[in-house]
Formats: C-alpha cells, sequence, structure tokens
C-alpha cells in the first residue's frame, strides 16, 4: 500500500471520527458529561477531557507543536482534575468534571482543527519518521504502541494510528456506552 493511500486514508477516518465526538458533544449538556454514576466509573468527562488533552500532548512528541492546553484554558474551562489522566488511578480521575462546557468544546474544536490540519499537510513520506526509537523508556514500554511498534520504533504513523485514532474510537466506545446510563442512546451501529 502506498503512503498516499495510507494518509488519505488516515485523514478521513480522522475526519469521520472527530465528527462523533462533535455528534456527541452536540447532544449531551453539561449534566450528562458531569454524570456520576458510582465509585469506579468514569464520567464521560473524563473520556473527553483525556482524549483531547492526550491528543494535544501527543503534538509535542509528534510535531514538536506545544500543546494548546495552558493556564489560561484552564480557567476558561474549569477542569476538577487538570490533568489527562494517563498515570492516574481510576480512584482519583472518578471526581473529574467539565465546568464550563462551551469553552471546553471549544478547546476540543481547537484540538481537533489542529489535528486534521497537520494531517492534510503533512508529506507521505513523513509517516515513516520514527518519533521514539528503541529501546522504549519504561512510561512508553508498557503501551499498546509499544506493542505495535516494529523494530526501529514508534513511527509517526504508528503514532497517529494508536495514539489519537485507535485511542480515540477506544474513548468514543466508552462514551457511547456511558450515553446509556444518563438516557440517551448511541450514535452508530
Amino acid at each position: 500500500m502506498s503512503d498516499d493511500l495510507i494518509l488519505d486514508s488516515l485523514q478521513r477516518r480522522m475526519k469521520a471520527m472527530h465528527s462523533l465526538y462533535h455528534q456527541a458533544v452536540s447532544t449531551m449538556n453539561l449534566e450528562h458529561v458531569n454524570h456520576f454514576e458510582r465509585e469506579g466509573v468514569l464520567p464521560i468527562a473524563f473520556c473527553l477531557f483525556h482524549i483531547t488533552n492526550m491528543i494535544d500532548a501527543s503534538f509535542m512528541l509528534m510535531t514538536g507543536t506545544p500543546p494548546i492546553w495552558n493556564d489560561e484554558w484552564q480557567a476558561r474551562v474549569g477542569m476538577t482534575v487538570n490533568d489527562h489522566g494517563k498515570h492516574r488511578t481510576v480512584d482519583e480521575m472518578v471526581h473529574q468534571r467539565i465546568g464550563d462546557y462551551d469553552a471546553f468544546q471549544e478547546y476540543m474544536r481547537a484540538v481537533f482543527t489542529r489535528t486534521e490540519e497537520w494531517l492534510e499537510q503533512l508529506e507521505p513520506a513523513e509517516l515513516s519518521r520514527v518519533v521514539i526509537p528503541r529501546p522504549f523508556p519504561p512510561q512508553i514500554a508498557s503501551t499498546y504502541s509499544a506493542r505495535v511498534a516494529g523494530d526501529v520504533g514508534i513511527t509517526l504513523l504508528d503514532a497517529t494510528e494508536c495514539w489519537i485514532y485507535q485511542h480515540g474510537l477506544r474513548h468514543m466506545g466508552e462514551i457511547e456506552l456511558a450515553r446509556g446510563l444518563v438516557g440517551l442512546g448511541g450514535m452508530t451501529s
């Protein structure tokens, strides 16, 4: 398969995944996303912020571009836990809530737009660039992307597929399930 075809497919799939998130947030309100079901069950707010903030943070490793999220965004959005939670426990992250839902959606749109614009201008040959070479540091060695990586390490294609696309679909599945807990239906079949 050619790099052009791979990149074209990745661009289309990323837009489709982002459209699911846009649909999800437009059909929920702050009460839905901050709903506390019970101990050990993360709120939708966790999934929404976690994936958006992880994509934002991944840009530093993938492109050298600093994250959008900063103290100003935190002040606007008002996350109860100012952390994507990757290295925190469920017990800590079960308290995650969004303060200003409109501001959060603006942040999410900014991150998703930046991702799509980056993919649109990306040269197909860049997909094979190694982002994290082997041997992996401990924080990376236990990740799904480390399992996917080839002999040279995690390439830009691996990182984009694992850290953004596949990770995003995982959390969309969790959001669709959690929508049932708050009285909303799923969005895809």
